[in-house]
């Protein structure tokens, strides 16, 4: 069961780090006026709910395999990802709004959001990969 566990959280692993790198070039591109501010937001806000449930399912897997200090890193990331999906305020776009993506400083906050998410997710992968290469299967 353990190899199961670590095998699929390497997966989900492998594809939130393609994520984070598709959110981190998406809104380099709107940095640097590539694309406008509606088509970044949308091509970002469709991925935030995979990216959602990718990391909940894994969180929850890590709990019910008992693996507490893995389970414990990637809680306060989880909770981030729902509260943030939560607080949305009525009326924006999603998670990334167009109308205010520019205003105080949200663009800055976004990539700096996706590179800790990056760097949090190379971490897990190489901790997955030496925690299932560690199972006594």
């Amino acid at each position: 069961m353990e190899a199961v566990v670590f095998v699929f959280s390497l997966l989900d692993c492998c594809a939130l780090i393609f994520l984070s790198v598709y959110f981190i070039i998406t809104l380099s591109d709107l940095e640097c006026d590539y694309i406008n501010a509606r088509s970044c937001c949308s091509k970002l806000n469709k991925w935030v709910i995979p990216e959602l449930i990718g990391h909940t399912i894994v969180t929850v897997l890590l709990l019910m395999s008992l693996h507490w200090f893995i389970f414990l890193l990637n809680l306060p990331v989880a909770t981030w990802n729902i509260y943030r999906y939560i607080m949305v305020p009525s009326g924006n776009m999603g998670v990334f709004d167009p109308t205010e993506i520019h205003n105080r400083g949200q663009l800055k906050s976004h990539m700096k959001e996706a590179m800790i998410k990056l760097g949090f997710h190379l971490l897990c992968f190489f901790m997955y990969l030496y925690s299932g290469s560690n199972c006594p299967c």
